[in-house]
């Protein structure tokens, strides 16, 4: 079994190309794997640390808007299909896909042109615009949210296929206990977990002061913030001017990163998050209620997509960012843990939407297109 994997740009494409890679090998005998990204990608770093064949071709992404750069990006994107089938024919995979990112586009397209079974994996609800492009030429789309379908544009019924969104198997595995003597947490108190992605967003951070005052020292909860690295010293030295002894107080704990986030998951009993596909499909299949504020400034506003669906369906509340307080947020922090009944009941709601076998889903899938092509 031979596979290439294109996905890259942000995490949200790279880690769920990861993720499918290594289901496909668990399912199949002596897999041979191959990435194809771009050397200016965050996929440059992470992917031969993963332990990963890693190929590269020149490509740049589109703007959202006509423009000359636009028209000379079209212009090389003939060589990046160009390079895409070089590295393909060479290979010779047995099945292409792609996670999403801009360097998707010609990877997929070339394998389309030479006969080779392909699949798009989309996260989001609003599928990104090399999705969007691919989804005319590709054999499957397997999709997170059942939701995305109708953004597709023309397609076969059979073609679309709802997956759910891959997570890493650590999030499953993860134990209460353990996470809870991992990062000194009380099993005793509820344990609210606070993180605005691995940059940290200013909006909750800020917000979050609030809600530090209100509960600091309480019996009931304890607060685990992840900041982010660039603002973790600022906020710990506001905490301090604000009369908060974190030492002492025993019930707020501030990190700038958490390298072991299925930990967090699994000792967590509310979130507070932004509503990136990869975030929100482990919270659902965790089973974690949460406050979602989501980025306003994603593509599309695909976040704030993401994030009503698990509203509608009762798992999560959502607030946009511009009309994020810090009051708002402790009060809605209060109601929730005032009523443990509903917070029960979100949480099974979350936990009706989540599909931690989707890695398992996609894999299979992808051999199925291998054996159709075989026959």
């Amino acid at each position: 079994m031979r596979l290439i994997i294109s996905g890259g740009g942000t995490g949200g494409h790279i880690y769920p190309a990861i993720t499918i890679a290594r289901e496909v090998a668990k399912l199949t005998d002596d897999c041979e794997i191959l990435f194809i990204g771009t050397k200016q990608g965050l996929e440059a770093d992470i992917i031969p640390k993963e332990g990963f064949n890693f190929s590269t071709i020149e490509v740049r992404g589109l703007e959202r808007r006509i423009s000359w750069q636009n028209i000379r990006t079209l212009f090389s994107t003939a060589g990046s299909v160009w390079s895409s089938a070089k590295i393909i024919k060479r290979f010779k995979p047995d099945v292409v896909i792609g996670t999403g990112g801009y360097v998707c586009g010609p990877v997929l397209l070339a394998a389309s042109l030479l006969k080779i079974p392909t699949m798009i994996q989309e996260q989001n609800v609003i599928p990104g615009i090399t999705n969007k492009i691919l989804s005319r030429f590709v054999d499957k789309i397997a999709v997170g949210y059942q939701e995305a379908e109708r953004y597709f544009g023309r397609y076969k019924p059979e073609q679309i296929v709802f997956t759910g969104n891959p997570i890493r198997p650590e999030v499953m595995s993860a134990a209460r206990n353990e996470g809870q003597a991992a990062l000194g947490l009380d099993p005793n108190k509820l344990t609210l977990l606070v993180v605005g992605g691995s940059r940290g967003a200013r909006s909750i951070n800020n917000a979050m002061f609030d809600v530090y005052k209100h509960f600091n020292r309480s019996p009931r909860i304890q607060i685990l913030h992840v900041t982010g690295q660039s603002e973790y010293n600022s906020i710990v030295g506001n905490i301090k001017q604000s009369g908060i002894d974190l030492s002492s107080d025993g019930n707020i704990i501030i990190k700038p990163y958490l390298y072991n986030m299925p930990l967090a998951l699994a000792a967590a009993d509310l979130a507070i998050f932004r509503a990136g596909a990869v975030g929100l499909a482990e919270l659902t299949a965790r089973g974690i209620p949460a406050i979602l504020i989501p980025y306003p400034y994603a593509a599309e506003n695909h976040q704030e997509f993401n994030a009503r669906v698990l509203e509608t369906y009762g798992a999560a509340k959502v607030f946009p960012d511009k009309e994020l307080t810090g009051a708002k947020l402790a009060n809605t922090i209060e109601n929730l843990i005032d009523n443990p009944a509903v917070l029960l009941d979100m949480a099974g709601k979350s936990r009706g939407l989540g599909r931690p076998q989707a890695a398992e889903a996609i894999a299979r899938l992808a051999l199925s297109l291998v054996k159709l092509q075989s026959k």
